[in-house]
């Protein structure tokens, strides 16, 4: 293994050629669009994208904001062959912080949020849409740091009250929020490009799910690959109205199972893998994974940002990965979310360049300059790749987050 080691201005940059790279072995989870931490992640970002287009609109900037400590508590529901019902609502608790006017104009963050939750339900799962109970939490104070003194009022009690855009410092420069880690790898594995696709393809909109509507999009796939062959344990709910009778659930159950073999015989031919469908159902008992609107949430189940898929839109406790909740998070200076995404596009675009294994840590220091990572640490498997080249792919994406920012607000990226 080779090591360059490089400062430039705060960053300490680490440059890592020869290195091992990943074993066989994988172990992979992935959530689908209806599990509740998703469900969690997407609305905390759709919040985000909601506030941040509505103060650009009407201010020209993005003001101060943070919506990533939302939490679902699950409702309850009624479950029959043929029918269903919703008997108690799901309570979608917003927490965060907003500025809720800049100078003498205000913002409706309430309306807006509230405007948001409802129209993220009525698309993801409209069959609860009409049944939430949604509490805001959602507060204009800020962080730590202001003491007050006879002299001066301290800049930081402005970061929720700004008297114009002027009184945003990352209009002038743009400084980490916290401190935190930014982690990406590349490439991912043929099983791992099964995971998603598999998770996905009952989740997502897909053909599957449209020629089948009994299918709900609460699913969740866990992993093992050993390198010679692949186990999975997969759960897929199936919607009762759509689902007649005991045997007619069964059959649909053959159907994924069907589904799962063909996906792995595209994805992975030549190696075998094992299917365990719904582990859980007692079948003489009539306890099955059998749900009224698609996802566990409408009974009980909870969600809560940060707990369901990275950034890259896998759990993957093998390879390098973080904890960091990125969903909700402003898009501005949060490095929570913009390391952990640049992190994970400049280690495709070093896979891309060097053909192996690629490997790529931010680490950041609150306060310090956004685009200055206080280290930066980049593996490599391909012992021939020049630490130069390496260094621009890296300055091109330090220089790069403000066009990030526009992408995060504009295109709605999906964080997980």
């Amino acid at each position: 293994m080779n090591r360059t080691v490089k400062t430039i201005g705060l960053s300490r940059i680490t440059i890592e050629t020869g290195t091992r790279p990943p074993d066989a072995t994988t172990i992979v989870e992935r959530k689908g669009f209806g599990h509740p931490d998703t469900l969690a992640d997407h609305l905390a970002e759709r919040l985000s994208q909601a506030y941040s287009r509505y103060t650009l609109e009407h201010f020209g900037a993005i003001l101060h904001h943070n919506f990533d400590k939302l939490a679902l508590l699950g409702g309850a529901s009624e479950v029959r062959y043929g029918s269903g019902r919703m008997t108690a609502p799901v309570r979608v608790l917003v927490n965060g912080r907003a500025a809720r006017a800049c100078g003498d104009e205000p913002i409706p963050v309430d309306e807006l949020a509230e405007t948001t939750v409802r129209g993220f339900f009525a698309e993801r799962l409209p069959d609860i849409a009409e049944h939430l109970d949604i509490t805001l939490r959602i507060t204009s104070t800020s962080s730590p740091g202001a003491v007050l003194t006879d002299a001066q009022t301290p800049e930081r009690t402005r970061w929720f009250a700004p008297r114009s855009i002027d009184d945003l410092r990352e209009r002038t420069i743009l400084l980490a929020n916290d401190t935190s880690l930014g982690t990406g790898w590349a490439p991912q594995s043929p099983f791992e490009r099964f995971v998603r696709e598999t998770v996905d393809n009952f989740s997502g909109g897909s053909p599957f799910t449209r020629a089948h509507p009994w299918c709900g999009t609460d699913v969740k796939l866990m992993g093992y690959y050993d390198g010679d062959r692949a186990d999975v344990v997969l759960c897929v709910p199936q919607k009762s109205p759509h689902v007649g009778s005991r045997a007619v659930y069964l059959e649909n159950k053959q159907v994924i199972l069907d589904e799962c073999r063909r996906l792995a015989d595209l994805c992975l031919p030549g190696t075998p893998v094992g299917f365990r469908l719904n582990v859980r159902d007692v079948p003489d008992k009539d306890e099955f994974y059998l749900t009224y609107t698609g996802s566990s949430i409408e009974s009980g189940d909870e969600g809560v940002v940060g707990r369901g898929n990275r950034v890259n839109g896998l759990i993957t406790p093998l390879r390098p990965m973080n904890m960091e909740g990125a969903n909700g998070k402003n898009p501005v200076y949060h490095v929570g979310k913009l390391y952990n995404l640049a992190a994970m596009r400049l280690a495709r675009r070093l896979h891309e360049e060097t053909g192996g294994h690629a490997e790529v840590h931010m680490v950041s220091a609150t306060g310090e300059h956004l685009d200055q990572p206080w280290r930066i640490l980049v593996r490599l498997s391909e012992a021939t790749a020049q630490a130069d080249k390496v260094q621009a792919l890296i300055d091109e994406t330090l220089n790069n987050f403000p066009a990030l920012t526009t992408e995060l607000v504009h295109e709605g990226v999906l964080l997980s």
